[in-house]
């Protein structure tokens, strides 16, 4: 049997990480499917016995979402309405077994286009911590996935914690998925935006597509089109492909081809911005 490691502290962890060929691992959900066998190869490096790496805690102007949090822990954390795009793609991440088990870290680590939580923290601003021997570091989350399966992390170095400014989570949120499927399904596109009304129009928005490029990306060109506009039934008009579709780079694969996911993408952009207008709407009557 391989050597396998559970630390209970972080120095002990990064200290063992120096040395070359260990997988490290917390929920597993995506280390053991990619494994294709019946056991992990190699040593692994459990992190779940550190203590501080779990959990949603308030740090001066930012959340900081430990390593090990969980899906579940999500669902569960008393956060601001900004996340609710976040809580929305953990109901919707596998099953209850894997929302118990998969972490939030877990997801941005494995680097899939499809991975459900990476539009939401796109959308919130998120920073990655990672730490190795020699200190501490943190990389937007937009620079920190670099390409399928691929992150910034060097050799050595370790997620601790995902990082969000407090000031962006304010306003409204919505995750929307499309997949062959309404659960346990790959999504085909996906999207999380979020929008801050103020006095009827719109003061800030953050838009986001995942599952339709190699990385999931923001879309800046659509997000300056919304800010200043009437936050009505109009606003729909204003979410247009030739705003959203540049700032794409559609994929092919076997669950759609790239002209399909671009028109998903739009339709589901539309879905979620009307959706946030008519809820501010209804809570303002």
């Amino acid at each position: 049997m391989s050597p396998y490691h559970r630390p209970t502290s972080l120095q002990e962890a990064l200290g063992l990480l120096a040395h070359p060929g260990l997988s490290i691992a917390a929920g597993c959900t995506d280390l053991f499917p990619a494994t294709g066998a019946r056991a992990l190869r190699g040593s692994v490096l459990d992190i779940t016995a550190i203590a501080g790496l779990r959990g949603v805690t308030v740090e001066g102007d930012e959340f900081r979402i430990g390593a090990t949090t969980t899906w579940a822990d999500i669902l569960r954390a008393d956060l601001a309405p900004g996340f609710d795009m976040l809580k929305q793609a953990a109901r919707e991440v596998g099953s209850v077994q894997i929302q118990t088990s998969g972490t939030l870290a877990g997801n941005i680590c494995n680097a899939s286009p499809a991975a459900d939580g990476v539009p939401c923290l796109l959308a919130l601003e998120a920073e990655v911590e990672i730490a190795a021997l020699g200190g501490t570091r943190r990389v937007p989350l937009a620079e920190f996935i670099t390409g399928v399966r691929q992150t910034a992390l060097c050799p050595g170095e370790m997620v601790t914690a995902i990082l969000i400014p407090r000031s962006q989570t304010g306003g409204e949120s919505r995750f929307l998925k499309l997949g062959a499927r309404a659960y346990l399904v790959i999504s085909i596109a996906m999207v999380a935006a979020r929008l801050e009304i103020e006095n009827g129009h719109i003061r800030a928005a953050a838009l986001a597509v995942g599952a339709c490029s190699a990385v999931a990306r923001r879309l800046p060109r659509q997000e300056a089109a919304l800010i200043g506009a009437r936050a009505d039934a109009g606003l729909i008009e204003r979410v247009e492909a030739a705003l959203i579709t540049p700032d794409l780079a559609p994929i092919d694969d076997i669950r759609a081809d790239a002209t399909y996911r671009a028109e998903a993408a739009v339709e589901l952009i539309r879905r979620a911005v009307d959706d946030l207008v008519t809820r501010d709407a209804e809570a303002a009557a």
